[in-house]
Formats: structure tokens, C-alpha cells, sequence
């Protein structure tokens, strides 16, 4: 199905009232793992437009090498280089995640073993903790080279591009005679009701919990079983730009990851009224990513068209979340 006023109301309830009533961090404390020595503008896209769409705080968890540039972008990012190669630093990893709500995975990562690793073992705490999970660029060649990881864990959100999903596909095991549109559901149900953020054309997100294993999916993500199986599909029609630069997809893994970070904080009472289930969140975030994402780059492209490039982007990320939220403060203020 596609977006309806019904879901977005539902996207709606979990996003922080403007009232004056929350301190600082229970509109949410976004984490993003990532920045290899030559990838340090991925994580501080994704972590600054977390920002932008409104959580409080934003950590960047990297390598010494990439610490310092990415410090020097932005006053308003806390920079963590604790993933150094001759170092375990789970305790530190431990202590860190323990303070936020949601654990971006993925941009600006590399491939390097020793950062690999430390993604998995970042993974394993996260789940350990209960944490909301984005999995993007080479945080998705991490699980796909080990399935097990994320398999049944339904607080993740997963964002693969167009060669991503392929590859993902194939690592799961789905026939590539499967029609398009279902593919993204048949992705999520391989994967034990992981939702499924399908870039491309038109966004598609799917969550399939049906089948064996929904009980084992429910454990694993600390769901109540009494939430039943879900099978949902919705494609976002948001119109975005048409020019796809470079860092893009980190605005999108930000963007759902603010939002995950919202739902953590209504999952633990900060604000609303707890009549959303934990298992609709991941699909409620991600829809919600999608749409101001979507629009962020249509706003972009409007204004500098061939030559717009990501930065272009981040100043827009508020006036696009206006645009597919506009009752969103008023309403919450209430």
C-alpha cells in the first residue's frame, strides 16, 4: 500500500511534542558507527541530519585517523575515536551505547577486518541492550557476510541501494523470479521480520514476520509474542530530486535513525501514550525517514539542480520535515 493519513498519524504519535516538558536526550541520542580512515564526510552526513530533524544528540563512534576532519566539520557532533586497531574496546563500546537509543551501523565503516569487527561486536551490544539498529553501506556487507547477526532481531532497519539489494537478496536465498514489488517482503521474512528500507525509484518497506521462527524473532528483539505476526508492505511516492549525489543514502540512514531514536523515547515513557507497539516502530521509522529524505532532496535539487551536491541538502532537512509533517508541532504541542 502506499502512505495514507492513517499511517502518517500513526509516524506522528511517535515523534516529541514541542512543549517545553522533555530535558535534554529524551528527544532522542543518536549513535552512528563508522569513519575509516578515508571515509569521514558518510558518518558526519548521517549524524548531523539526525540533528537536523530533531533528535538531541548526535555520537560518531570512529577511528582515530578519521576523528579529527570530522570534528572539524560541525561543534555540535561528540566524536568518540575508540575504534583503534590494536584494541578490543568493549567496555568503552558498552558503556557508550548504554547511554543512547538507537545504533546507526554502517556509513563511512570500510572494510577493513579490524573495523568489520568492530561493527559486530557493536551489533552484538546493541542487541544485548535493546537498542533500535540502522544498517547501511559496508554495515550491510557486515551482516550479509554473517546472516546470523541481524536474522530475527526486529528492532533493525536495513537500507540497502539497488546493487546492495541485489546482493542481499541473493545472500538470503530469494529466487530472482520473484516479482519486484514482493521482494522486499520476501527479504524481510528470510531475514525473521528485519524491516527492509528498499532505495530506488520509488522507496519500498517491508516487514514479514510470517512463518517459522516469529517467536524466536520476538525473543531475540525483547517484543511480546502477544504482538502477533506482521506482513506490511508501503511504498513511499514522496517525489525527490532528480540528481543522485553522494551521501544521499547517509541522510536517509540518519533521518530513520532519528526516528527510532524517538520511538526508543516513547517505548520508555518520555512522551506519549504507549498505544504503539514496539514491532510497528522499525516500519513506522523508516516510512518516516523515507518521506523527509525524499522531500529533502527534491527541496535541494528545486534550488541548485545539476549542481547540487549533499551539503545542499542538510540546510533543507528542516523545511522538508515541515512539509510532510506540518501539523506534527502543532499537534504534539497540544
Amino acid at each position: 500500500m502506499y502512505v495514507t493519513s492513517a499511517l502518517k498519524n500513526q509516524i506522528r504519535q511517535i515523534i516529541p511534542p514541542l512543549n517545553g516538558k522533555l530535558h535534554k536526550g529524551q528527544s532522542g541520542r543518536v549513535g552512528v558507527l563508522g569513519g575509516a580512515l578515508d571515509y569521514t564526510g558518510a558518518p558526519f552526513f548521517a549524524a548531523i541530519s539526525a540533528q537536523r530533524v530533531g533528535v538531541d544528540i548526535s555520537h560518531i563512534i570512529c577511528s582515530p585517523a578519521a576523528a579529527t576532519p570530522i570534528k572539524s566539520y560541525s561543534p555540535d557532533l561528540i566524536v568518540h575515536p575508540i575504534l583503534r586497531e590494536e584494541t578490543r574496546c568493549a567496555h568503552e563500546l558498552d558503556s557508550l551505547l548504554s547511554r543512547l537509543h538507537v545504533l546507526v551501523i554502517g556509513p563511512g565503516l570500510g572494510r577493513e577486518e579490524h573495523m568489520q569487527t568492530f561493527a559486530r561486536l557493536a551489533l552484538e551490544i546493541a542487541k544485548e541492550q535493546g537498542m533500535f539498529l540502522v544498517l547501511d553501506a559496508d554495515g550491510l556487507y557486515m551482516a550479509g557476510r554473517q546472516l546470523d547477526l541481524i536474522r530475527g532481531y526486529r528492532r533493525a532497519v536495513l537500507t540497502p541501494n539497488v546493487v546492495e539489494f541485489k546482493r542481499l537478496s541473493e545472500q538470503v536465498g530469494i529466487d530472482p523470479k520473484t516479482p519486484p514489488g514482493e521482494r522486499a517482503s520476501a527479504v524481510s521474512k528470510a531475514l525473521g521480520g528485519v524491516t527492509i528500507l528498499q532505495k530506488g525509484e520509488l522507496d519500498i518497506i517491508a516487514t514479514n514476520t510470517e512463518g517459522e521462527g516469529s517467536r524466536e524473532a520476538h525473543e531475540a528483539s525483547k517484543i511480546s509474542p502477544g504482538e502477533g505476526e506482521q506482513n506490511e508492505v508501503i511504498v513511499v511516492q514522496t517525489p525527490g530530486g532528480l540528481k543522485r549525489c553522494g551521501g544521499q543514502g547517509d541522510i536517509l540512514s540518519g533521518s530513520v535513525g532519528a526516528f527510532l531514536a524517538w520511538a526508543k523515547c516513547y517505548e520508555n515513557g518520555a512522551f506519549g501514550d504507549n498505544t504503539i507497539p514496539v514491532s510497528r516502530m522499525p516500519i513506522l521509522a523508516a516510512v518516516g525517514g523515507s518521506m523527509v529524505t525524499r522531500r529533502t532532496s527534491r527541496r535541494a535539487f528545486d534550488k541548485e539542480a545539476r549542481a547540487v551536491v549533499t551539503q545542499d541538502m542538510l540546510k533543507e532537512i528542516g523545511g522538508a520535515f515541515t512539509d510532510v509533517f506540518p501539523y506534527a508541532l502543532r499537534l504534539n504541542s497540544l
